[in-house]
């Protein structure tokens, strides 16, 4: 294999080592609250940075939770073909592409605005603490959310360049939404989850519990990204679209019981991608 060859080989490890394509839960809020801060699509210039910072938050937190987490993955029988627990790529390159990761992170703050690069050291510490809260509390989904819950928030502030309730509200949201679908991933992880001491929800109160909990979450989710709607005057597009939301919501749910988890992924992945891009869509058209 020649040098070209090898290189894209690792890039392809590495993307599938951040799970790049998961960026689609968070990126379409971000542009969300970049689009309410002045009920208008921002400029090219603007959505490219928002891009980027997103881009490199995400990838440093993504690879900072693989490399704290290799030594568990290489137990846990559903993560241990992953790309570190294999050797098929080196912690020495985990560590460059998560520095690498951060200093576009801070770049693209900085070229947004002022407030933006100042909050940025405390966004990338607050997303790259997440791996250590699950061996110590089963709060970590709601962690988990509030490192999501950043994306509207910021795309708020890259804009406007101030911090207002409205974003508060849908990062509040995308926090609750982000918990309840993350307890749901737990589950898969249920019996080692138990057995080497991770703390989660599945494990604290049990299954049964912990799969109603997430449908309440979720239920809250549904209310505030409501709330948004009126709070920000969009029109009846937004509305009829929430309505599809809440069913997607209720077909994720019922298709996973304790005794049946094996739609688990099916639930994560497609129904919540695709909340997360049809919110994005309603909020254009209902502006």
């Amino acid at each position: 294999m020649g040098l070209l060859g090898q290189v894209i080989r690792k890039v392809i490890l590495i993307l599938e080592m951040i799970k790049f394509e998961h960026t689609i839960f968070a990126l379409p809020f971000a542009f969300m609250g970049a689009i309410l801060a002045r009920h208008e699509i921002p400029s090219l210039n603007k959505v490219l940075w928002i891009l980027m910072a997103m881009v490199g938050a995400r990838s440093a937190a993504m690879a900072s939770n693989r490399l704290i987490d290799a030594q568990l993955d290489a137990q846990n029988p559903r993560t241990q073909m992953r790309a570190l627990p294999q050797g098929l790529i080196s912690k020495k390159t985990v560590k460059a592409f998560i520095a690498t990761s951060s200093i576009l992170f801070f770049v693209s703050a900085y070229k947004l605005n002022r407030l933006a690069f100042y909050l940025s050291p405390l966004a990338l510490i607050i997303v790259l603490l997440y791996p250590y809260t699950k061996r110590f509390t089963w709060a970590c989904h709601i962690y988990l959310g509030l490192c999501l819950g950043m994306a509207p928030v910021g795309g708020w502030i890259a804009i406007s360049g101030t911090l207002e309730p409205l974003p508060l509200l849908l990062g509040l949201g995308v926090i609750f939404w982000v918990a309840g679908f993350d307890i749901l991933y737990a589950a898969l992880d249920y019996e080692f989850d138990k057995k080497v001491g991770i703390y989660s929800l599945p494990v604290h109160v049990g299954m049964r519990k912990a799969l109603w909990i997430s449908s309440f979450l979720h239920f809250i989710t549904f209310l505030c990204f409501l709330l948004i709607g009126y709070w920000a005057h969009l029109g009846k597009a937004y509305f009829y679209g929430m309505g599809v939301i809440f069913l997607i919501l209720i077909v994720e749910h019922a298709i996973i019981s304790p005794s049946d988890l094996s739609r688990v992924n099916h639930s994560f992945f497609t129904f919540n991608g695709i909340i997360s891009v049809l919110l994005l869509v309603v909020t254009v058209m209902g502006l």
